[in-house]
């Protein structure tokens, strides 16, 4: 509704469908993590506290993204003025935050066994390796994008890492809902805990090649 009332590009680092985008992931990501993790042998008080930070990180990084896109202005690599310095900054920082907690998430899956029925400690521990991938493909794709605004320019720097956006985009996903819910779903069937086993261990094999076939891609690209 915005974008049809104000105008504007639909592409780019300066377009409506950015800060969109970028919210509907970060709200699906706020709660699926929410409940996902309610299967994980954690700390109520620790679990809570974690996702207390990790939902003002998400509210902090739309906003952010959304008032660059308000001003006018690219949200990322953008260092024209000292404000728009401090945003990319600040939205650097929750992203290295958001990195730590969703990181110490995927450790507690895999240190104890995750609560849950069956097939889901393997969703989960899928869902959150897979997680990592997508994250570390996040970072990799702002790490090389300073260095091309650096270096060639911050318009170049919009274009550097196309390869890595399907990488980074479904590696994102397995944890959100596929994995789990197709275990939670499995859960209402008459089908005996071995065989609900077996059908998340496909899934999450489909779905490992998947990550792999888009991270094969993206190194091919020239």
């Amino acid at each position: 509704m915005v974008f049809f009332a104000d105008g504007g590009p639909w592409t780019g680092p300066v377009s409506w469908r950015k800060p969109f985008t970028f919210g509907v992931s970060f709200g699906l990501t706020l709660v699926a993590i929410t409940w996902v993790s309610s299967y994980l042998r954690i700390g109520g008080r620790a679990r809570c506290v974690l996702l207390a930070v990790f939902a003002a990180d998400c509210v902090l990084e739309v906003a952010g993204i959304t008032l660059q896109a308000w001003r006018g202005v690219p949200s990322h690599f953008n260092r024209e003025t000292p404000f728009d310095s401090a945003v990319a900054t600040a939205l650097a920082v929750g992203g290295v935050l958001l990195v730590l907690i969703l990181t110490t998430f995927a450790t507690a899956s895999f240190k104890q066994r995750p609560e849950g029925p069956a097939g889901m400690a393997l969703a989960l521990r899928t869902g959150f390796a897979v997680l990592l991938v997508g994250l570390l493909s996040g970072a990799a794709m702002i790490a090389y994008g300073v260095v091309v605004t650096r270096t060639v320019g911050q318009e170049a720097a919009y274009h550097s890492s196309g390869a890595l956006k399907p990488l980074h985009g479904l590696s994102l996903h397995a944890i959100l809902v596929l994995l789990p819910v197709l275990a939670r779903a499995l859960a209402f069937t008459s089908w005996p805990g071995s065989t609900r086993e077996k059908v998340v261990r496909a899934a999450s094999a489909a779905y490992l090649l998947a990550v792999v076939a888009a991270g094969a891609w993206a190194l091919l690209q020239p």
